[in-house]
């Protein structure tokens, strides 16, 4: 499986981040900005909804003209911000904590269930593709499991584990060496500097991260094989997380630091970044020298490929759409 594995992401790093890969056509590149109606409660002066501009609208509630007040930009962030109920911006450590410790759970229990099938006699005594049917099911429900956990690391990235002025920087960042370097292998800081910066230029045709932008009347102009990559994006989703870790692509390395990510970061931030890179790299060699290759690769490597498809199923269908569009700074 390692040699296996190497052969992949040799092969993927002339290809470029497939699953990131979108072509999108210059006719939807366009400004955010445009005139809008906001309807306006006259009690205070947080807007209740939005009216298109020609003057309909999905709620159910009729008004004035005094109601109504025409804006040049889009709506502020403290406007947008007031019209979410004040609930929904409060976070409990309490509970964060909580989710984290049964989706830790679902890992070490569906973990350990595996393990147990594998030293089993009686899987012992099977040829290896009843073995493979055997331990599937179990690989796909510790797959979803590490894909759970790996959505609390995701929630310490944003530091929305706990707000807690005191111990919030210290949990969100515990939970997330946890949750992301140690059970995900994957190297928090590296991770959450190069995900903050994709929702920076989210969506942007050159400064977004994570997902590779191009243009549709481009197309013929690119390179044959990401032509080629292009086109088998959806076969490749189980190892592209591979390559985006470890060969960079496009953002640069999360474990050998290269690449634009890096561009202007300090010294004190890279060895800050090594620490995360440090735990996945004793974590995933503790495991292989623990466990023996084919050991780890059936109880650890497997249901991460698994991880890794969730991973890129999921944020592949949320930034990808036929009326998806696309920005520039024009």
């Amino acid at each position: 499986m390692k040699f296996f594995s190497v052969a992949l992401l040799v092969l993927l790093c002339c290809c470029q981040n497939t699953a990131a890969f979108t072509v999108r056509s210059t006719r939807q590149i366009h400004s955010v900005h445009g005139m809008a109606a906001t309807i306006m409660d006259k009690e205070s002066t947080a807007p209740l909804f939005f009216v298109d501009d020609d003057g309909s609208t999905d709620a159910a509630i009729q008004a004035t003209a005094d109601d109504v007040r025409v804006v040049d930009e889009p709506p502020t962030l403290a406007e947008a911000k007031r019209l979410i109920p004040a609930e929904s911006f409060h976070v409990d450590t309490a509970t964060s904590l909580l989710y984290f410790c049964a989706d830790f759970l679902a890992v070490g229990a569906s973990m350990g269930f595996l393990n147990a099938v594998v030293h089993s006699d009686f899987y012992s005594q099977m040829s290896m593709p009843i073995q493979a049917l055997m331990v599937a099911p179990l690989q796909v429900l510790m797959g979803f499991a590490m894909w759970c956990m790996w959505c609390i690391g995701h929630d310490a990235g944003h530091t929305t584990v706990s707000k807690n002025r005191a111990v919030g920087p210290a949990i969100n960042r515990v939970v997330g060496e946890i949750a992301h370097s140690m059970i995900c292998l994957t190297p928090f800081v590296p991770w959450r500097s190069s995900h903050l910066k994709h929702h920076i230029g989210h969506n942007h045709l050159t400064r977004d991260f994570s997902h590779q932008w191009f243009i549709r009347e481009e197309r013929d102009d690119l390179h044959p094989l990401i032509k080629a990559s292009h086109a088998t994006r959806n076969v490749q989703l189980p190892i592209l997380y591979l390559v985006y870790l470890l060969i960079g692509i496009p953002d640069g390395g999360h474990v050998v630091f290269y690449g634009r990510m890096w561009e202007g970061q300090s010294l004190k931030q890279k060895l800050n970044a090594a620490v995360s890179v440090a735990v996945s790299v004793a974590t995933a060699t503790s495991l292989w020298m623990t466990m023996g290759t084919a050991d780890f690769a059936v109880i650890c490597l497997a249901p991460w490929l698994v991880m890794s498809f969730w991973l890129f199923m999921v944020t592949y269908l949320q930034h990808h759409s036929d009326d998806g569009k696309l920005y520039t700074d024009a």
